[in-house]
């Protein structure tokens, strides 16, 4: 559940604001630099900041969400504290979707939006026929790499909410190792480690067939069958 609202999440988000990104100036570097300032905190460090961020009686979230008069308390409440996971996870990796869709949007040759304007075009026609097409190879990899991360995630939530309240965040790797390491059960432990492995490996192999299938496609279509 926590992987497909954190793909369905910042996959879109990340399309977005790769296209709002400016193609060329000065602001190009700073929009990089700005995006790329989350994915350089190392994820113990961001649990600490959400952490701290959502407490009700210093953090700014929770602080500020309480003078609202908002009943908010990640420690406590179930909803919050997956809400607070979420947005954690959000901050921290929208901006590898973004990178990764913007290295797909500015390779794009101009000659193909020359022609948009010629034919008149939409918006919406240009990114369903020319920029989704091109960036489908990144979106991808994109994808891949954040359903990994988000379905080993670990560091996060077990700093910010140690599996609480109660086992609602309690996600499989958070389980595996208190199985391990708290109850030191190490049969149950090494069979789901190997489930775990066997799972993460079966979707990886499928994302690779569909790329693999596409690439196939577009070398016996040519790059221009869309």
């Amino acid at each position: 559940m926590f992987s497909g609202l954190i793909l369905a999440i910042e996959i879109p988000l990340g399309i977005l604001i790769a296209l709002a990104m400016p193609k060329r100036g000065w602001s190009v570097s700073v929009c990089l630099v700005l995006m790329a300032l989350p994915l350089l905190i190392p994820w113990n460090v961001v649990g600490t900041i959400w952490q701290v961020f959502g407490r009700v009686d210093i953090g700014l979230l929770g602080h500020g969400l309480a003078s609202l008069g908002i009943d908010y308390n990640y420690t406590q409440d179930n909803l919050d504290a997956w809400l607070t996971l979420i947005l954690m996870d959000v901050w921290h990796w929208t901006s590898l979707v973004v990178l990764l869709c913007y290295s797909g949007l500015v390779s794009i040759p101009e000659v193909y939006y020359q022609a948009a304007r010629i034919d008149g075009a939409s918006r919406w026609a240009v990114f369903r026929f020319i920029q989704l097409p091109k960036i489908k190879r990144v979106l991808l990899i994109a994808v891949l790499l954040r359903f990994m991360d988000s379905f080993m995630i670990y560091t996060e939530p077990f700093v910010v909410t140690g599996g609480g309240p109660g086992n609602s965040t309690t996600f499989l790797s958070i389980d595996l190792v208190q199985m391990a390491v708290g109850q030191f059960d190490l049969g149950p432990a090494a069979a789901m480690s190997l489930i775990y492995f066997l799972i993460i490996l079966l979707v990886c192999w499928v994302f690779y067939t569909v790329m693999t299938s596409y690439d196939n496609d577009e070398q016996l279509n040519g790059p221009g069958a869309q």
